[in-house]
This record gives C-alpha cells, sequence and structure tokens, in this order.
C-alpha cells in the first residue's frame, strides 16, 4: 500500500466545506443539551414531586442505550408522529418539510441532555449545602440562591466534564451521516469514493477532528486557570 500525501492535502480542503455542519451540530446539542440537563439535574436534585422519576427514567434510559439508536428513533419515530398529529387535526403541515438536520439536532440534544444532567448535577451536589442555607438566611428567594449561589460554582466544578462532553458531541457527530447528513465524516467518504483512497481521506478527516479537540482543550485550560484565579481572591 502506497500512502499519496498529496490526496490528504487535497481531502483536507475539501472536507473543509462540511466543518460548519459540524461545529452546527456539536455546538446546538451541547447548547440545548445543557439546558436540559440542567432543568432534569434539579428536578433530581430537588427531587420535585411527579417530575423528579420521569426526570431519572430518560437520564437512565439515554445513557443505557446507543447513540445511534436516539437518532434512528427520533429519525423514524418523530416524523410518524408529526405526521399523525397533522392528520388527526387537519394541518397542512407534514414532516416532509422538516429539514433532515432539526431531527438530528433533536436525538443529539435529547442525548447530551442526560449526559450533560448527570455533570450538572454532581457539580450541585459538590456545594457545600450550607452555603444554600446561608443565602436563605439573608432572604434570598430559592430560585435567587440556585441561581447566584450554588449554579456559578456547580459550573465551575464541572468545567473539565463539561468540556470532556463537548468533545464526545464533536465525535458523536459523526453518526448523522448514517440518515444522512453530511458533516466531516459523511464528506470524508464522499471525497474518498471519487478514487478508493479512504486512507488518506480519513487521515484528512482524524487531522481536523484533532485540532478541534486540542482547541477546545485549550480554550478549557485558559478558562479553568480564570476560574481558578478568581477563586483565590485574584483579578480574573
Amino acid at each position: 500500500m502506497t500512502l499519496d500525501p498529496a490526496f490528504i492535502a487535497e481531502a483536507f480542503w475539501k472536507l473543509l466545506s462540511a466543518l460548519p455542519t459540524t461545529l452546527l451540530i456539536t455546538v446546538v446539542s451541547v447548547l440545548l443539551g445543557f439546558l436540559i440537563g440542567a432543568v432534569t439535574a434539579l428536578l433530581r436534585v430537588y427531587r420535585v414531586p411527579v417530575l423528579h422519576p420521569i426526570a431519572s427514567f430518560y437520564v437512565k434510559f439515554i445513557r443505557g442505550t446507543p447513540m445511534l439508536m436516539h437518532l434512528f428513533l427520533i429519525y423514524f419515530g418523530l416524523p410518524k408522529l408529526i405526521d399523525w398529529l397533522s392528520a388527526s387535526f387537519g394541518w397542512s403541515f407534514t414532516s416532509v418539510q422538516i429539514p433532515i438536520l432539526v431531527f438530528v439536532l433533536i436525538a443529539f440534544s435529547i442525548t447530551a441532555g442526560a449526559y450533560m444532567s448527570e455533570i450538572v448535577r454532581s457539580g450541585m451536589l459538590a456545594v457545600d449545602r450550607g452555603q444554600l442555607e446561608a443565602a436563605l438566611s439573608v432572604g434570598m428567594t430559592r430560585t435567587q440562591a440556585i441561581r447566584r449561589i450554588v449554579f456559578p460554582q456547580a459550573l465551575a466544578v464541572s468545567l473539565p466534564n463539561l468540556s470532556n462532553a463537548l468533545i464526545g458531541m464533536l465525535h458523536g457527530s459523526t453518526v448523522a451521516f448514517t440518515v444522512p447528513v453530511i458533516e466531516v465524516f459523511g464528506q470524508a467518504n464522499i471525497v474518498a469514493m471519487t478514487n478508493w483512497k479512504y486512507f488518506e481521506a480519513f487521515i484528512a478527516a482524524a487531522i481536523i477532528y484533532w485540532a478541534l479537540t486540542l482547541l477546545i482543550e485549550k480554550s478549557t485550560s485558559v478558562l479553568e486557570k480564570r476560574i481558578s484565579l478568581y477563586n483565590r481572591g485574584g483579578v480574573a
């Protein structure tokens, strides 16, 4: 087998056209997943009646099943639900009008939400409960205390795990090609099929994913240092 460095460079530039889709899937899924996870974590930490067991089941089910299965369940199941509702209520709107990317974002956000929930929950549990009680004693409502005292500290504690979740979703975005949505991995397959140089195409894709991962790790390291400096009483 001979390696073609020239094709690696050629494939690299062709794969960059799919980079926006990969970033969109990753960023939107993580942001929506974080919102879902934060709400789920609050329901579980403070054991909200009725909603607490539902939140627990959601986390256990999603964490206990593969990411690809979530994608297929949403991709094949949600359109059927939308079309059934449309037929039942006489809507002109159907699932065909929804871009495939939307179903991918929904599925990945649901997946990210379950994992983010455990990260946020562990961060909240790491904050001394006495701080919440102190905030309540000076007149804050529970909502204010959670938002201004507990949550910021929980995020600081959870930052390394949140970074890992972001990297995990970046790498997990590759399964979007199965439905198909053309992101970097999917584009690598398409580029490779032009002359069957899969090895070179996947090397180019690996370089892109590696560079993005290093960027996330570096950004997290800088943010951790700033938070650490602030916690020591310095100027961030």
